[in-house]
């Protein structure tokens, strides 16, 4: 019977983790730059009109 390979599994294991992190980031990312362009923030020489 062959012995199992645990340095694979771990090596995956990481490689997946880091995967799942990266679209992580990528999701928090795109989501800020979305919240940037949907709400500007006012200006202030602009006090906002009523």
């Amino acid at each position: 019977m062959a012995k199992p390979n645990y340095q694979f599994a771990k090596r995956q294991k990481e490689l997946a983790k880091k995967k799942k992190q990266e679209e992580k980031q990528k999701r928090r990312s795109a989501k800020n730059e979305s919240e940037r362009a949907g709400s500007p923030e006012p200006s202030p020489t602009d006090p906002g009109q009523k």
